[in-house]
């Protein structure tokens, strides 16, 4: 997909059991479910349930890892809509100097702040990308616990996200101004 200036972002943990044959690959990491064994796939998307970019990473690395970050929004610009797992100000004044804001919900333990309706409405929209991630996991079936090799799980993986893309039918965002009576004022309708 292309870079529309709406884009969102999510971090999927790839369970696997723990075996010998991803020894030295696999790491054990903990996320809100609890811990396991096994990776991470970072996923973006636009409005339109296009993929723009993925990682695949250890169950260990953080989601706001530099690196990684810089990785999967290299060529994006306009607003990044993410879960409270990527707050950070690091990251929030590294992606501003780029050209990207990044809009998340706040914490409990945190105060609270002013946002953009707008924002506020998209924030509610990322279900996308979680709707992508099922979608990847059970038609694409890119979740598989028994697979012999790390090449075989990688050509697995690359498999469903390539078979996604070919999809005729993906979960989108359907986004139209509508005119009000006057020229100069515009309402944001989503469906």
């Amino acid at each position: 997909g292309e870079c529309t200036g709406i884009t969102f972002i999510v971090c999927d943990n790839k369970r696997q059991s723990r075996n010998r044959v991803f020894k030295g690959y696999a790491q054990k990491g903990k996320s809100t479910m609890g811990w396991y064994y096994g990776f991470k796939l970072h996923l973006l998307c636009n409005e339109r349930g296009e993929l723009l970019n993925f990682a695949l990473t250890r169950a260990n690395v953080d989601d706001r890892n530099p690196k990684v970050f810089n990785d999967l929004t290299k060529d994006l610009f306009g607003k990044l809509y993410a879960d409270k797992g990527y707050i950070s100000q690091s990251l929030f004044a590294s992606l501003f100097d780029r050209g990207v804001h990044i809009v998340t919900g706040i914490r409990t333990n945190m105060k609270n702040r002013l946002m953009d309706v707008h924002d506020k409405i998209m924030l509610r929209k990322r279900s996308i990308i979680e709707t992508i991630n099922d979608m990847l996991k059970n038609v694409a079936q890119i979740v598989h616990t028994r697979h012999r090799s790390i090449s075989n799980f990688i050509v697995n993986l690359l498999a469903g996200i390539a078979a996604y893309t070919f999809y005729d039918t993906k979960p989108s965002i359907n986004m139209e101004f509508e005119m009000g009576e006057t020229e100069k004022a515009k309402q944001l309708t989503l469906f």
